[in-house]
């Protein structure tokens, strides 16, 4: 059934009644935990200021063992090295000689070692966290990137799996498989006795975290009706994971201890469960395949909640026929099944990826920026909730390209313009970095929005799981955009900058889907640009076969 025939034969259930409401309230309210976790590693794998530990029982004086560490220039300032110490011998062999420091020995030219008895660490703003626990610095120090690079490669895992099995099996019982793998593997993360078991496990939460976020947010553009839909898609998804994307710094800043974080952190996740005996079945995914009857109960109780009356019959009989004779179970090879459809794949998974790597690495920078790294986390994901809201006007009377595109190039340009800025100037740079979050946050919520606008019911999911999966690839990728800022501190700037105006110029050949109804079959779809010149030529040269294979094979 064409998407258009759908809204119509289902616009007795009214467009903004008690049951979308409901509807949209309950699915929003099961995106917050993935916002609570989706960057909590932030704080669970910041590392402290930290230095080579003295041995208590070294035997050696005071005056020596302020002098142990050698001093080196950080950022422009001078702390003790991270990774080395002078010998620890050689220093005793001088405090039991009595020898001064700095008077009868040349300090900085006493040889040095590496920690060799472990680090001390500063408790001042943690109690502990992984780092600290499992001395992930220094030779170790690459560890922390790969902790969130295995996260999203569960992620990207995950999206892979889900798409499919939620277009086979149904999106409510994938949505709620997916909320469980993420809740009960984030508390047994509580248990890790190393890092690699905590990193394995964390795995584990990937795969389920983003699964759950697309699948909810399929089920509630498919369930809405079309203007409930534009609000649910472009601000009540995001606004939800935002939610709980800012109370992340609020229960770090109360609990320093990364295990109690983890677990006040997924709490929230086990009450969403209670929301399986209200949340329906999508009926467009119903309808697809073959399951009228259920389509039309839960339709049936939308208009009883909404105080309305359902037609006796809903689905014309000739209508079920045809839907039931039609049904068939797509895959992810039908994304690559024509010139048009695979063309519209292709960018919009290298689309996706450059948003992805901006958006996440951004996220994950905070702790790196110059003031308190609570308040900066907090201001980060704040910025987003008015790219959020702008989203839906923007969404709503504008052309989807026009608005993709030129956030894009906005945030880009930003980021590029940051490291211009002198260093003792942090707070402007900071601040531009936050108009850059607020750019490309805006451009990921309009290519969230219009993924699903370019596709049929029958491959919806598995198309958003598929450029997710590709976007995945950039979430991978984005904790060592940040670690690059070890070796050149602009070069992540640099980087995601020019990924990112690069994204907003690939992205205007997509298709125009705006005052469109969503297709049902992969025939219903809007054609590229470039697909649309090849199939007017070949209707132009329909008598010419020779022609019209050449055009194609060009095309491929």
């Amino acid at each position: 059934m064409h998407a258009a025939r759908y809204d119509d034969v289902t616009e007795f259930v009214g467009e903004w009644g008690h049951f979308q409401k409901l509807i949209m309230l309950l699915i929003c309210l099961s995106i917050v935990p993935n916002g609570l976790t989706s960057f909590s590693v932030v704080f669970l794998a910041d590392t402290p200021p930290h230095h080579c530990l003295i041995p208590p029982n070294a035997n050696i004086s005071a005056e020596w063992r302020n002098y142990s560490i050698p001093l080196e220039e950080d950022d422009g300032e001078m702390r003790y090295s991270k990774c080395t110490r002078y010998k620890l011998d050689v220093i005793k062999r001088l405090s039991d000689n009595g020898s001064v420091p700095g008077i009868d020995v040349n300090v900085p030219e006493i040889e040095q070692e590496s920690c060799q008895d472990g680090w001390e660490y500063d408790r001042d703003i943690y109690v502990s966290t992984i780092v600290s626990e499992w001395d992930l610095v220094c030779t170790d120090a690459w560890k922390v990137p790969i902790t969130s690079s295995l996260y999203f490669f569960g992620v990207l895992t995950g999206c892979f799996i889900s798409g499919q099995l939620s277009d086979r099996f149904g999106r409510k019982i994938i949505l709620f498989a997916t909320m469980a793998v993420q809740t009960l593997f984030a508390f047994f993360q509580t248990f890790s006795t190393s890092w690699l078991m905590f990193s394995a496990l964390f795995f584990v939460v990937g795969m389920g975290e983003t699964s759950n976020y697309l699948i909810a947010f399929v089920l509630g553009t498919e369930i809405l009706s079309p203007s409930t839909r534009m609000v649910f898609s472009t601000v009540g998804v995001c606004i939800s994971f935002s939610i709980g994307y800012m109370m992340i710094p609020l229960m770090a800043f109360f609990i320093r201890d990364w295990r109690m974080l983890l677990i006040a952190i997924n709490v929230p996740g086990l009450f969403c469960f209670l929301l399986w005996r209200l949340i329906p079945e999508s009926p467009r995914w119903l309808l697809s395949q073959g399951r009228v009857e259920e389509a039309e109960a839960i339709l049936r109780g939308a208009a009883k909640m909404n105080g309305v009356t359902a037609p006796e019959v809903i689905f014309q009989p000739h209508q079920v026929e045809n839907k039931m004779k039609s049904c068939k179970h797509y895959n992810i090879c039908d994304l690559v099944q024509s010139v048009n459809i695979r063309w519209i794949t292709s960018i919009l998974s290298f689309v996706w990826v450059i948003v992805t790597i901006g958006y996440f690495a951004l996220s994950l920078n905070t702790s790196n920026l110059h003031g308190d790294r609570f308040l900066n986390f907090f201001f980060s994901a704040a910025v987003e909730v008015p790219a959020y809201i702008l989203s839906w006007p923007l969404f709503r009377s504008c052309p989807r390209r026009l608005c993709l595109s030129p956030m894009l190039v906005f945030g880009g340009a930003v980021l590029l313009v940051t490291r211009l800025i002198p260093r003792d100037l942090s707070s402007v740079c900071t601040a531009l970095e936050m108009m850059g979050k607020f750019g490309v946050t805006l451009a990921f919520t309009i290519v969230y929005a219009y993924t699903p606008e370019l596709y049929p019911t029958v491959l919806r999911n598995t198309a958003i799981g598929t450029c997710s999966t590709a976007a995945r690839l950039g979430s991978i990728a984005a904790p060592y955009f940040v670690y690059l800022g070890t070796y050149y501190k602009s070069l992540p700037y640099i980087l995601m900058g020019s990924l990112s105006v690069l994204g907003g110029l690939v992205s205007l050949l997509l298709p125009e889907t705006y005052g469109m109804p969503l297709p049902e079959t992969i025939n219903h779809m809007q054609t590229i640009q470039r697909c649309k010149k090849t199939q007017t030529s070949s209707n132009l040269t329909s008598d010419s076969p020779v022609l019209e294979n050449d055009t194609m094979i060009g095309l491929q």
